[in-house]
Parts: structure tokens; sequence; C-alpha cells
């Protein structure tokens, strides 16, 4: 960022010269990020050198993924923010490494053409679906803290194609046995309703872990459902009756 000479910068000049809005600014002061060093006899917020580098650590945070609630909590501990740190370069030095195998594969494919040959489609499908399947994940990141996101991505080391054709058909399975259920008039207090709720727990405890930090983030995905992008919505979308039969069935 840009440094001017002046000692003492009225909102706006120390916006255009930070490069940031005014109205983030006022986020920022409202949220305790970037406070302004004092005010004018006018009442205006008044900024000055130093608070170019609180501002600087708060963008960097902000590229770097971390919620702005949490950026405050972080500059306030240097272990934690440490830990978070580690945390965050350890998932995107695997978003690096499959990057890496995805660019590595397509060009030898390239080279076969090149040759006349016949690329081997198997491994570019294999490609394909790791693509997709590191946009859903991107997708789903902004509802996981950045603790939980390097959990998400450790439990994935775990995750097999054939453990997902697996988990999908139960799910496929379960999705349907509830909706019979709701069809028999079962309520969500009976035997059978608590039966269904059980198997449902047990599919989201293969996700997670039994991790509270990742449950956390799923459940708040879950209540986003209306605000998914459309694709995911009618890949992954469970119909809200349904939602609310299971949510009853595990309360009661």
């Amino acid at each position: 960022m840009a440094r001017a000479k002046a000692a003492v910068y009225r909102i706006q000049e120390f916006a255009t010269l930070a490069g940031v809005t005014v109205r983030a600014l006022h986020h920022y002061d409202r949220l305790g990020l970037v406070k302004p060093s004092g005010r004018s006899t006018a009442g205006y917020r008044l900024y000055r050198d130093s608070d170019f580098a609180r501002l600087e650590q708060v963008v960097v945070l902000k590229f770097l993924g971390f919620p702005l609630k949490q950026i405050g909590r972080l500059l306030r501990s240097e272990s934690k923010l440490r830990d978070v740190l580690r945390s965050q370069r350890r998932v995107l030095d695997e978003k690096r490494r499959r990057i890496g195998w995805a660019i590595d594969t397509i060009q030898e494919a390239e080279r076969w053409l090149d040759r006349g040959g016949e690329p081997d489609w198997e491994l570019i499908t294999q490609i394909v679906r790791e693509i997709e399947m590191q946009n859903e994940t991107d997708w789903a990141k902004q509802y996981y803290t950045p603790e939980a996101q390097a959990k998400v991505e450790e439990r994935k080391k775990l995750w097999s194609p054939e453990l997902q054709a697996d988990v999908s058909a139960k799910w496929a399975t379960l999705l349907a046995d509830v909706e019979a259920a709701m069809a028999a008039g079962e309520p969500p207090s009976g035997a059978r309703a608590r039966a269904l709720a059980a198997r449902w727990r047990k599919l989201v405890e293969g996700f997670t872990g039994g991790d509270p930090d990742i449950q956390k983030g799923l459940n708040r995905m879950w209540a986003d459902q209306a605000n998914w992008p459309a694709k995911q919505r009618d890949a992954y979308g469970i119909k809200p009756e349904i939602q609310a039969f299971i949510v009853e069935a595990m309360t009661t």
C-alpha cells in the first residue's frame, strides 16, 4: 500500500491511500479490527501511519479466507494465529498438490494426442471428478472456519470413490425410507422415525468424524440451503419437509 507524507489522514484520504472503501473502514471500526487513532474536534475519524500496518494484517487474513469476526481474535493471540495459519497452509499445500497432479496428467494426455495416440480417458475422467469435487469444496468453505476447513481436508484423505459411491447409495436409500415413513403417517416421535434419525446421524458422523467444528460448519451450510448455487441444490438438496421431520425425530 502506498504511503503519504502526512502524519494524520481523514477517513476518505486514508481509504484512498489504502485501496479500500470508506464503508469497509466503517465496518472494520464497528468490529474493532481497525480503530481510528483519534477524532477531530468535529468528530471525524483520524488515521495515522501505524493504522496502515493493522489494516494490512486484516486485508491479508481476509484474503486467506478468514471471516472478519475471527480475524479480531486471531490478531489478539499470536499463538492462535500461528496455529491457524499453519492449518491454512496445509489446506493450500494440498490444493496445490492436486492442481499440480491435474496439470501433469493433462499435459501427458496432450502429448499422447500430439503423437496420434489415445489418451487415458479413465484417468481424465478422474481429473474432471477431482476438479468438480474441489469446486464443490471451495463453494462450501464459506460455512466452515479455517480450522474446520483444515480438518475437512484431512478427512478427505480417507475418502475414496468406492466409499463415496457407498455413502451416496446409503443416503438415497435413507431419504426414500424417510419419505415412505412420512407417507405412511409415521409421527416423528415414533420408533420408526427414531431409527431413521439414528441412521441419519451415523451417515453425518461418517463425514464429520464426530468433530464439533466440522459439524457446526455443516449445520450452517444446511441452514442456508435456500441460498445454495442451483447445481449444488439440485444435486444435494433435501426437501424441507424431510429435513423438518428428521430434526423433530432427533429432538423428541
